[in-house]
């Protein structure tokens, strides 16, 4: 079952890419929550004169992306976390802690678009931000002790 997406899909792909489902996944849960709509020849039309019409914001947007992404890069987080004498934080670092910290040094980053691998104990680590479906930048963050 072909679809057009409406938003973009962690796992699928993104706004207006036309990807194939199956047909209960479709029926069931794409279409009726909204995320995608049945790809029919005056669909694809539309979608396809929606794409034109968005390249160059689209265009803009990346640039934008680009250039925060370039200030990112030389961004250096310190996280406070209080661990144990073996060096073990109680609890984990999670993107909500990054997004907070990015946004007392200026920058408002959505926690949504901020991956991170699980961080338990003390030391450096680096999360990846998706400015951009083109655009990822790595930040460098390091947890010490409280």
């Amino acid at each position: 079952m072909e679809v057009i997406l409406l938003s973009d899909i962690a796992t699928l792909g993104h706004k207006d890419d036309i990807v194939n489902v199956k047909p209960g996944y479709g029926r069931n849960y794409l279409i009726p929550q909204g995320y995608a709509i049945l790809a029919t020849e005056s669909a694809k039309k539309i979608v396809a004169e929606n794409i034109k019409q968005r390249a160059h914001k689209e265009a803009k947007i990346k640039a934008e992306a680009e250039e925060l992404a370039a200030k990112l890069a030389e961004v250096k987080l310190t996280l406070n976390a209080k661990s144990s004498a073996t060096g073990k934080i109680f609890g984990s670092i999670n993107n909500v802690m990054i997004a907070e910290a990015l946004a007392t040094q200026g920058y408002e980053i959505d926690r949504k678009k901020i991956i991170l691998k699980e961080v338990k104990e003390i030391g450096e680590y680096t999360a990846t931000i998706k400015l951009h479906r083109e655009v990822k930048v790595d930040v460098a963050f390091e947890v010490v002790a409280e």
